[in-house]
Protein backbone atom coordinates (compact mmCIF):
# COMPACT_ATOMS: atom_id res chain seq x y z
CA UNK A 1 0.00 0.00 0.00
CA UNK A 2 1.37 3.21 -1.28
CA UNK A 3 0.75 5.88 2.06
CA UNK A 4 2.81 8.81 0.13
CA UNK A 5 -0.16 9.68 -2.14
CA UNK A 6 -2.50 9.61 0.22
CA UNK A 7 -1.13 12.04 2.83
CA UNK A 8 0.41 14.73 1.08
CA UNK A 9 -3.06 15.96 0.06
CA UNK A 10 -4.32 15.94 4.13
CA UNK A 11 -1.20 17.66 5.21
CA UNK A 12 -1.56 20.54 2.75
CA UNK A 13 -4.91 21.40 4.01
CA UNK A 14 -4.16 21.58 7.60
CA UNK A 15 -1.26 23.63 6.77
CA UNK A 16 -2.73 26.57 4.88
CA UNK A 17 -4.73 28.12 7.67
CA UNK A 18 -1.89 27.79 9.70
CA UNK A 19 0.43 30.06 6.77
CA UNK A 20 -2.48 31.87 5.80
CA UNK A 21 -2.89 33.15 9.70
CA UNK A 22 0.94 33.66 10.48
CA UNK A 23 0.83 35.72 7.40
CA UNK A 24 -1.95 37.73 8.36
CA UNK A 25 0.06 38.22 11.76
CA UNK A 26 3.36 38.82 10.32
CA UNK A 27 1.70 41.61 8.15
CA UNK A 28 -0.22 43.07 10.62
CA UNK A 29 3.06 43.38 12.82
CA UNK A 30 4.66 45.17 9.63
CA UNK A 31 2.09 47.47 9.41
CA UNK A 32 1.79 48.34 13.08
CA UNK A 33 6.06 48.97 13.04
CA UNK A 34 5.76 51.37 9.55
CA UNK A 35 3.37 53.37 11.79
CA UNK A 36 7.00 53.94 13.96
CA UNK A 37 9.32 54.10 10.96
CA UNK A 38 9.06 58.04 10.75
CA UNK A 39 9.67 58.47 14.55
CA UNK A 40 12.88 56.18 13.83
CA UNK A 41 13.88 57.79 11.48
CA UNK A 42 13.78 61.61 12.77
CA UNK A 43 14.91 59.92 16.44
CA UNK A 44 18.25 58.84 14.91
CA UNK A 45 18.92 62.04 12.75
CA UNK A 46 17.99 63.92 16.02
CA UNK A 47 20.77 61.85 18.43
CA UNK A 48 23.77 62.10 15.62
CA UNK A 49 22.79 65.91 15.20
CA UNK A 50 22.82 66.45 19.04
CA UNK A 51 26.14 64.58 19.53
CA UNK A 52 27.99 67.16 16.38
CA UNK A 53 25.88 69.74 17.07
CA UNK A 54 27.35 69.80 20.64
CA UNK A 55 30.91 69.03 19.46
CA UNK A 56 30.64 72.71 17.78
CA UNK A 57 28.86 74.28 20.26
CA UNK A 58 32.06 73.44 22.66
CA UNK A 59 34.52 74.63 19.62
CA UNK A 60 32.97 77.80 19.45
CA UNK A 61 32.77 78.67 23.23
CA UNK A 62 36.71 78.27 23.43
CA UNK A 63 38.04 79.42 20.09
CA UNK A 64 41.87 79.73 21.62
CA UNK A 65 41.50 76.19 22.94
CA UNK A 66 40.08 74.60 19.47
CA UNK A 67 42.65 76.60 17.59
CA UNK A 68 45.20 74.88 20.01
CA UNK A 69 44.01 71.19 19.94
CA UNK A 70 43.86 71.73 16.02
CA UNK A 71 47.19 73.01 16.29
CA UNK A 72 48.67 69.95 18.72
CA UNK A 73 46.06 67.09 19.06
CA UNK A 74 44.41 66.79 16.21
CA UNK A 75 46.55 65.78 12.40
CA UNK A 76 43.85 66.74 9.53
CA UNK A 77 45.59 65.59 6.95
CA UNK A 78 46.03 68.06 3.67
CA UNK A 79 44.74 71.01 5.98
CA UNK A 80 46.36 73.95 7.88
CA UNK A 81 45.53 73.93 11.50
CA UNK A 82 42.90 76.84 11.55
CA UNK A 83 41.43 75.98 8.22
CA UNK A 84 40.92 72.59 9.62
CA UNK A 85 39.40 74.50 12.90
CA UNK A 86 37.25 76.67 10.94
CA UNK A 87 35.77 73.93 8.33
CA UNK A 88 35.17 71.63 11.10
CA UNK A 89 33.61 74.28 13.12
CA UNK A 90 31.20 74.92 10.52
CA UNK A 91 30.36 71.41 9.29
CA UNK A 92 29.20 70.38 13.06
CA UNK A 93 26.65 73.60 13.12
CA UNK A 94 25.56 73.28 10.40
CA UNK A 95 25.26 69.55 8.98
CA UNK A 96 23.62 68.93 12.14
CA UNK A 97 21.00 71.78 11.50
CA UNK A 98 19.80 70.01 7.88
CA UNK A 99 19.86 66.58 9.18
CA UNK A 100 17.01 67.34 11.81
CA UNK A 101 15.16 69.33 9.52
CA UNK A 102 15.53 66.50 7.01
CA UNK A 103 16.75 69.02 4.28
CA UNK A 104 19.06 67.74 1.83
CA UNK A 105 19.64 64.79 4.18
CA UNK A 106 21.53 62.27 2.71
CA UNK A 107 23.81 64.78 1.65
CA UNK A 108 23.98 65.94 5.01
CA UNK A 109 24.43 62.22 6.09
CA UNK A 110 27.49 61.61 3.74
CA UNK A 111 29.18 64.36 4.76
CA UNK A 112 29.06 63.69 8.35
CA UNK A 113 29.94 60.23 8.04
CA UNK A 114 32.69 61.28 5.75
CA UNK A 115 33.38 63.80 8.94
CA UNK A 116 33.34 61.30 11.35
CA UNK A 117 36.13 59.10 9.73
CA UNK A 118 38.37 62.49 9.52
CA UNK A 119 37.80 63.13 13.44
CA UNK A 120 38.73 59.31 13.89
CA UNK A 121 41.88 59.40 11.76
CA UNK A 122 42.87 62.93 13.21
CA UNK A 123 42.84 61.91 16.65
CA UNK A 124 45.65 59.21 17.57
CA UNK A 125 44.35 59.83 21.13
CA UNK A 126 40.93 58.69 21.20
CA UNK A 127 40.99 55.64 22.73
CA UNK A 128 38.47 52.66 22.47
CA UNK A 129 35.39 53.90 23.87
CA UNK A 130 35.75 57.66 21.83
CA UNK A 131 36.79 55.07 18.74
CA UNK A 132 33.28 53.00 19.66
CA UNK A 133 31.22 56.13 20.17
CA UNK A 134 32.17 57.53 16.42
CA UNK A 135 31.49 53.68 15.20
CA UNK A 136 28.05 54.05 16.52
CA UNK A 137 27.17 57.40 15.25
CA UNK A 138 28.65 56.10 11.87
CA UNK A 139 26.10 53.26 11.54
CA UNK A 140 23.55 55.57 12.27
CA UNK A 141 24.60 57.83 9.45
CA UNK A 142 24.54 55.10 7.37
CA UNK A 143 21.16 54.40 8.16
CA UNK A 144 20.24 57.64 7.38
CA UNK A 145 22.20 57.90 4.63
CA UNK A 146 21.17 54.31 2.91
CA UNK A 147 17.31 54.02 4.15
CA UNK A 148 16.58 58.53 3.38
CA UNK A 149 15.29 60.81 5.84
CA UNK A 150 11.59 59.10 6.23
CA UNK A 151 8.11 60.78 6.29
CA UNK A 152 8.99 63.89 9.21
CA UNK A 153 11.44 65.83 6.69
CA UNK A 154 11.44 68.74 4.31
CA UNK A 155 12.84 65.90 1.53
CA UNK A 156 9.65 64.18 2.09
CA UNK A 157 7.77 67.42 2.13
CA UNK A 158 9.16 68.73 -0.67
CA UNK A 159 9.23 65.58 -3.09
CA UNK A 160 5.05 65.42 -2.32
CA UNK A 161 5.02 69.23 -3.32
CA UNK A 162 6.50 68.43 -6.57
CA UNK A 163 4.74 65.41 -7.31
CA UNK A 164 1.34 67.43 -6.83
CA UNK A 165 3.11 70.19 -9.60
CA UNK A 166 4.09 67.64 -11.65
CA UNK A 167 0.12 66.03 -11.82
Amino acid sequence: MDLSASHPAPLAKTRAPLRGRFDDAANAALKGLALFTPLLDFGIRLLVASVFFQAGLTKIASWSSTLTLFEYEYAVPLLPPELAAWLGTAAELSLPVLLVLGLGTRLAALALFLFNIVAVISYPGLGEVGLQHHQYWGLLLLVTLCHGPGKLSLDHLIRRWRGRRAA
